[in-house]
Parts: C-alpha cells; sequence; structure tokens
C-alpha cells in the first residue's frame, strides 16, 4: 500500500523494510494467527516486520504518536491486550497508534507446547533469543525512523514520536532507547513490565522513560528499578510505578487492581512531559 495514504478510524499495514532491507533466508515459517494453551490470540512468526496504524479522529488528534511493541516471549505477539487495546486508548485520548510487529523465534506445528518448553530451560531459552536482540532492536529503530519520516503525511509532529513495549516489547523498547542514532530516537519511550536487555551505557541524549509493573513480577520489577536508578543517576527525567500485586502480562486486561489504571498514569506522565 502507500504509506503515504492513511485514513483516521482505519487499521492499515505498513511494511517495515523495503525489499532485500533485512535478510531473511531460512525464515520460513509462515505469520498467522495462533492460540496459547489458556486460549490467549497471538500473531507468531513474524519474518517481515510490519506497522498497523491507527489514526484518531483529526478533530482531537495532538500530533503525539507511539509505536507500540506487544510481548510473548519472543516466540509470539499478544497483540490484543498489549496491542490493538492499547491502541484504541491512544488513540480515544487523539494520540496515533503504531502496533509494531518485529521479528520472533520461529515455531512449528509444536506450538504451543514448545513455547513452554523453552520457557522452562532457561539456557535454551538464552540461546534462541539472544540472537534475536540486534534484529528486534533494529526494527524498533527502524519503526521511530519511519514514522518520524512520514510525520507530515500523517499529521505527526516529528518531535513527538515515542515507544512502548511490553515484557519483551519492553526489551525492545530498552535496548531502542539506549542504541538509537539521531534518526531513530524516541522522544520518550515506556517499558511495561519489560525482559531485561543487554547492558548497555545510558547515553546523554537519552529519552524520557516512564515505567510500570507489579511486585509481584520478579524478573520484571527487578528490570523497572534498576533502569529507573540507571535513568535517574544520569539525570534523565523518569517515573516508576510498581503495583502491589497484578502479575505478569497484565496489558490492558482488567483484573479489579490498581495495576487497572497503569495507561492513566501514563496518560498523565505524557502531559507533564509536554507530549
Amino acid at each position: 500500500m502507500n504509506p503515504n495514504a492513511l485514513t483516521p478510524g482505519k487499521p492499515q499495514v505498513i511494511p517495515l523494510w523495503g525489499n532485500n532491507e533485512i535478510d531473511t533466508t531460512g525464515w520460513n515459517q509462515p505469520e498467522e494467527i495462533a492460540y496459547l494453551a489458556d486460549g490467549l490470540k497471538v500473531i507468531r512468526n513474524v519474518v517481515q516486520p510490519s506497522l498497523t496504524a491507527y489514526l484518531p479522529d483529526p478533530a482531537f488528534a495532538n500530533g503525539t504518536a507511539v509505536i507500540v511493541a506487544p510481548g510473548g516471549a519472543y516466540h509470539f505477539l499478544a497483540f490484543e491486550h498489549e496491542g490493538t487495546q492499547v491502541a484504541a486508548w491512544l488513540n480515544a485520548h487523539g494520540i496515533a497508534a503504531f502496533m509494531l510487529l518485529y521479528r520472533l523465534v520461529q515455531t512449528g506445528s509444536d506450538f504451543p507446547q514448545v513455547v513452554d518448553e523453552n520457557l522452562n530451560d532457561p539456557h535454551k531459552m538464552a540461546s534462541i533469543v539472544e540472537p534475536l536482540f540486534p534484529l528486534i532492536t533494529a526494527d524498533g529503530c527502524q519503526a521511530v525512523r519511519l514514522v518520524r519520516q512520514h510525520a507530515a503525511e500523517w499529521g505527526l509532529n516529528p518531535d513527538r514520536i515515542g515507544l512502548m513495549g511490553f515484557s519483551a516489547g519492553g526489551n525492545l523498547t530498552l535496548n531502542v532507547a539506549m542504541h538509537y542514532d539521531a534518526s531513530s530516537r524516541p522522544d520518550f519511550a515506556a517499558p511495561i513490565y519489560p525482559a531485561p536487555p543487554g547492558d548497555a551505557p545510558i547515553p546523554e541524549s537519552a529519552p524520557p522513560l516512564f515505567l510500570a509493573c507489579a511486585a509481584d513480577d520478579d524478573m520484571a520489577s527487578a528490570v523497572t528499578t534498576q533502569y529507573y536508578a540507571k535513568w535517574r543517576a544520569a539525570g534523565h527525567p523518569v517515573e516508576l510505578h510498581i503495583y502491589s500485586k497484578g502479575g505478569h502480562g497484565f496489558g490492558m486486561n482488567t483484573q479489579n487492581l490498581p495495576s487497572d489504571a497503569w495507561i492513566e498514569r501514563f496518560g498523565e506522565w505524557l502531559k507533564t512531559q509536554g507530549f
């Protein structure tokens, strides 16, 4: 499709990379909708990364855009409660949303059983997913770059392009917030219950950071407190919300807990940051 011609209220898919810009040799599994054992609807086998654009009503659009990276243990994307439902909230508040489908571990006919097997074997999991980190970081940087390049056509402010990610998507978000160039620096970043990123120094121009997780999520609470401290020590704006309960992967799910309102706190933070 023509990426210049986006219609508010109509989701539209935009390829992230041009022809031959990334090497997909050997990535043969088809991208498809699948289901986990608990019935969660997901996307798996992303080979050609893309953005799905959700533009708000122009009557109250404010020019801010958020690229949303769902999580899924690098094996799938929980694209509803960590993607489309987030986009709907953002649109209702005048913010454009671009859901990012980034590259994943390939899975075959043994999905979803293989996901559980890999998650229960930390050494195998690390060997499978760590080679993906540079690829998904590149996908995240390219997403920021692409949205900024088309900001004028899409009614966006090129200085108000942010990135939000959940779990594995939070890993992507933190890595982009530390490994950008001038064209791909997010103006703000929001890792929500992020998976651990690779260790890297905090850049002098690092963007403002919003962090949220639950205290009963040992992995993500350790990461979020660590990166809150790093951002604060580096003198960059940072806000952290830790809820006593909520577990991992709550996204936009309603659990009748204070963590249900995390996105309202994110909206308030955007206002305080001028976005």
